[in-house]
């Protein structure tokens, strides 16, 4: 008999990008450190108290760049119905956190769940599947050309060290009217606004990692303005760092 749903808990070391693919719903919530998941040209950023759904059979690349502890369900597909999208990142509310915690105490088994346990895992896919309706703005484009994907991987190389578009295109091998055009094409972004993006992302990961005061991360992500870097990361998030920071450890 196939179990319904089960839920285990882990804790990982830092290790580079590998391929996961699995046949049930995934959910994936993070209470320690950071994860970053890939598809379908995008890369998402999953930080503390943030969640992924992720649909059956949908092969996604994660990477772990310290260390992370995570709590994972997953449900049979004939338990649940498809996720909405295939694969989102969102907030977790107090419900879902405390349902997450409640099914904690099944994990994999050859038994039938209990009726209680089938309640919980129940009303917990009814909770999330709503919650991932409402993604979080936590993603980057990954790029589908070679040259996108080397461009945006020596931006976040540089995210610190006034990192020039020119710069990145002469090594890439383009001109800069041409990636410029890469980037609209393959991200419907321009550079400076991935840029942006890149700088909050990596921003959260520094603020999820330790107690670092947020204006020497401001300074390590390559702003020089706390003022601008509150505002950038005001703008995409909905809150300052510190109450991001904050939001960690409900």
């Amino acid at each position: 008999m196939t179990c319904e749903a089960f839920s285990f808990v882990r804790t990982f070391a830092a290790q580079p990008a590998r391929d996961l693919c699995v046949d049930r719903h995934y959910l994936l919530c993070a209470s320690a450190g950071t994860l970053r998941l890939e598809a379908q040209g995008r890369q998402w950023l999953l930080p503390p108290a943030r969640a992924a759904l992720i649909e059956a059979g949908r092969p996604i690349r994660v990477s772990i760049a310290q260390p992370a502890t995570t709590a994972s369900v997953l449900f049979d597909t004939a338990f649940t119905p498809p996720p909405p999208t295939p694969l989102t990142v969102f907030d977790l509310d107090p419900l879902a956190r405390a349902l997450v915690g409640e099914c904690g105490t099944w994990g994999e088994t050859e038994q039938p769940l209990p009726a209680y346990a089938r309640t919980m895992f129940a009303a917990l896919a009814a909770v999330v599947w709503r919650l991932s309706e409402q993604p979080s703005p936590m993603v980057v484009p990954a790029g589908r050309s070679p040259e996108l994907r080397l461009a945006l991987r020596l931006t976040e190389q540089r995210l610190g060290d006034g990192v020039r578009f020119e710069d990145v295109a002469a090594q890439v091998g383009l001109a800069p009217r041409s990636l410029a055009r890469r980037f609209e094409d393959e991200t419907g972004m321009t550079w400076r606004a991935v840029l942006r993006r890149m700088r909050v992302l990596r921003a959260v990961e520094e603020l999820a990692a330790g107690d670092t005061p947020v204006t020497r991360i401001a300074f390590m992500v390559g702003y020089t303005s706390l003022s601008a870097f509150h505002a950038a990361f005001q703008e995409l998030t909905g809150r300052t760092p510190t109450q991001y920071r904050a939001s960690f450890r409900p």
